[in-house]
């Protein structure tokens, strides 16, 4: 993943959660090794360490089981965790008020308190996956992301589309203080050309 030169030498801990069945376990390898493995359900967690470029530190993700009997366990991972990666099946909309329920109860814990999130919007190659924006407003984001860096990364994690991307951005989000992430945003679109409804838009769903 991006990689540069030596590695870091600094490691900063990232927590990937999700439903099972999410994609995370594929996902985590594509990244790590550029191929698409067949995976069975996670009892525990998988650890891997991603590098990034020499300005940014390592990470260390710790991808964790999504089975219901496997989810009371997420909080104890939460202690040291610099950012947030929640992992959504965009294609299955049957569960996506689960996903709500529970990316919602993990965000009330303290020690998530401000954390960074990224959102990873996967299975995006399918037909009928919902758009970033559509998952924004399933998820309630905006509301229980208030005073949080955010945003929604649309992905695959069979075809590799959007994971580096969304792993720089929670490596961008944990670096930057939140008011210069969403001042970074309104920058970059209005140099593309967006109206300022369209910016706000934006923001709203953090992408």
């Amino acid at each position: 993943m991006g990689m540069h030169g030596s590695k870091p030498q600094k490691q900063a801990q990232v927590l990937m959660l999700g439903l099972d069945g999410s994609g995370k376990t594929t996902m985590l390898y594509k990244l790590k090794y550029n191929e698409s493995v067949i995976t069975v359900p996670t009892v525990g967690f998988n650890v891997e360490m991603l590098e990034t470029d020499r300005s940014s530190p390592g990470l260390t993700v710790w991808d964790v089981g999504g089975q219901r009997k496997m989810r009371p366990h997420w909080k104890h991972h939460y202690t040291d965790t610099a950012g947030l990666v929640f992992v959504v099946d965009s294609w299955d909309q049957k569960r996506l008020d689960e996903a709500r329920k529970e990316l919602h109860r993990a965000l009330r814990y303290e020690n998530l308190r401000g954390v960074p999130l990224v959102v990873l919007a996967n299975k995006q190659d399918l037909p009928g996956a919902l758009s970033s924006e559509h998952l924004c407003l399933k998820l309630d984001l905006r509301r229980v992301c208030e005073g949080r860096a955010w945003y929604v990364q649309p992905c695959s994690a069979t075809t590799g589309m959007g994971l580096e991307e969304g792993f720089r951005r929670i490596v961008y989000l944990m670096k930057t203080p939140l008011r210069q992430t969403q001042e970074d945003i309104k920058v970059k679109m209005r140099s593309k050309g967006f109206s300022i409804t369209a910016v706000k838009q934006i923001l709203i769903c953090g992408s």
